[in-house]
């Protein structure tokens, strides 16, 4: 079965637990609606709904939820609007919170910790290791974290420590101090017996760290190496030495590439003195990857933060409002450009008809070249010897489209308006917008990139509102030179 097939086979099953949870849920307000519509005093109605639902479809629920996956809880929560999702969050057994709130998004997360008191919390996050503690850590109340370093051992306390210390966007807040290390001077025997020391290995194993007495960094030994090896041979003559090495500085987006680059599943965190201090492993730098991906997404659109789909009116107005404000100032400028040509329009009526698609086509074009240039400034690609190249290489691309385009739409107008020259102010200015979208498509991101923002961050729409003015004022200024 191919990687696409278990991945369909995974999100099918995903569905089906969904599905499963909707169905058991309605039972429920059904049977409820029912039951408070019986004309019985209100005591025997409790005792009526306590027999008919907690006996059979929540206990029902409960028990389809203690056979599911944390990660597919967390799907099922953020599926479900807030009072289902509640109701589901009370039935899952409270040994397994902490497991379920690393896995939501950050908006589910702050309504479920919303509904948990201070000692619940306490219990949830003591469930977690450190480097996963200091993720749920700016979700929790001031006075859980003081509980919860007070709770530590003195070494998982300054691992917390170390962990909340890093940015968020560097490999230390990617850290993992769950870990194995070996000595170079012990033989393969030796570590065979020390790793079956261990209940289990931590995840994603797939090699161990050799270090001196002073844990400073020496290599790798991976796991294949020490099953197809003899017992007696030493550590120091199999090890690997050429290895990819982190920093804790390091930015996260860096890890990912050498890890998608060199195909790992692990790699050594070393600090400035050649310390081993943690591991980054696959599944955390997947998880970055998407999240990293899902706030482009939200930031080429404008939305301020992640979003609750469930979230109230309220709420989602708080979060939208902003370059909705912005696009309402561009509007109005749009509006001003096209009052100033008013004359023109009235003239000649077929301008109205025409400007809107030299404005559409001109957005298209420098949302394609916005796209292109985020990418590949989350890739490294771009730096100061090579961004004068790329924007010439923009430009004759959308020099050469304006062109193509442009002819295609200057024959269009000519064959409604049987006009050379409106056909050929609709040509000039397709060319003329498409520049204006190639320039401002690579200005702005590498702008907000320098001044060290998020170069996608709102830069869809900043672009749309930039080529909507600049193409109603070189289509209407144009036809006004030419045509009136």
């Amino acid at each position: 079965m191919t990687d696409t097939n278990h991945k369909n086979h995974y999100t099918e099953n995903v569905q089906d637990h969904l599905k499963e949870v909707e169905s058991l849920l309605h039972k429920h307000a059904l049977v409820e609606e029912v039951v408070h519509k019986q004309e019985l005093p209100r005591q025997d109605r409790h005792a009526l709904l306590d027999t008919l639902l907690h006996k059979q479809h929540l206990a029902e629920l409960q028990r389809k939820l203690e056979g599911l996956h944390p990660a597919d809880i967390a799907y099922i929560l953020e599926a479900l609007p807030i009072e289902q999702r509640l109701l589901v969050w009370d039935l899952v057994k409270s040994e397994r919170d902490g497991e379920i709130l690393i896995e939501v998004s950050d908006a589910v997360r702050e309504s479920l910790i919303a509904t948990m008191n201070r000692e619940e919390l306490r219990a949830a996050a003591e469930q977690l290791d450190t480097d996963e503690i200091a993720d749920l850590a700016p979700d929790l109340p001031q006075n859980v974290m003081r509980d919860l370093f007070k709770s530590l051992p003195v070494e998982e306390r300054e691992q917390l420590r170390a962990a909340m210390s890093y940015p968020e966007d560097s490999v230390g807040a990617l850290m993992d101090f769950n870990m194995v290390h070996i000595r170079e001077d012990v033989t393969l025997e030796v570590v065979s017996r020390y790793l079956r020391r261990f209940d289990e290995l931590p995840d994603h194993t797939d090699q161990v760290f050799v270090v001196d007495r002073d844990d400073h960094f020496k290599g790798v030994l991976p796991i294949n190496l020490m099953v197809v090896n003899e017992p007696h041979m030493v550590v120091g003559e199999l090890m690997l030495t050429d290895t990819i090495q982190l920093h804790p500085d390091d930015k996260a987006e860096q890890a990912a590439q050498s890890f998608e680059r060199y195909d790992l599943v692990s790699a050594p965190v070393i600090d400035e003195e050649g310390k081993l201090v943690g591991r980054v492993t696959v599944n955390v730098v997947l998880d970055f990857i998407r999240t990293e991906s899902e706030s482009d997404l939200l930031n080429q659109a404008g939305l301020r933060e992640e979003e609750d789909i469930f979230a109230s009116v309220w709420k989602s107005v708080q979060n939208r409002w902003a370059w909705l404000a912005l696009n309402l100032v561009t509007a109005f400028i749009a509006s001003r450009v096209i009052s100033i040509f008013e004359g023109s329009i009235e003239k000649l009526v077929a301008l109205a008809a025409l400007m809107p698609i030299i404005a559409g086509i001109g957005g298209n074009s420098g949302n394609q070249t916005i796209t292109m240039i985020v990418r590949a400034l989350a890739l490294g690609q771009i730096n100061a010897g090579n961004a004068r190249k790329l924007f010439a290489k923009e430009i004759g691309v959308s020099g050469l489209n304006g062109l193509i385009w442009g002819s295609a739409v200057g024959l269009f107008a000519f064959l409604i308006y049987h006009s050379i020259s409106l056909s050929l102010v609709m040509t000039l200015a397709m060319i003329l917008n498409l520049l204006v979208a190639a320039s401002l498509g690579v200005l702005i991101p590498l702008t907000l990139h320098k001044l060290g923002r998020d170069p996608a961050a709102g830069s869809s729409v900043m672009i749309t509102a930039a080529t909507d003015s600049g193409g109603f004022f070189i289509f209407l200024g144009l036809a006004t030179i030419f045509l009136t």
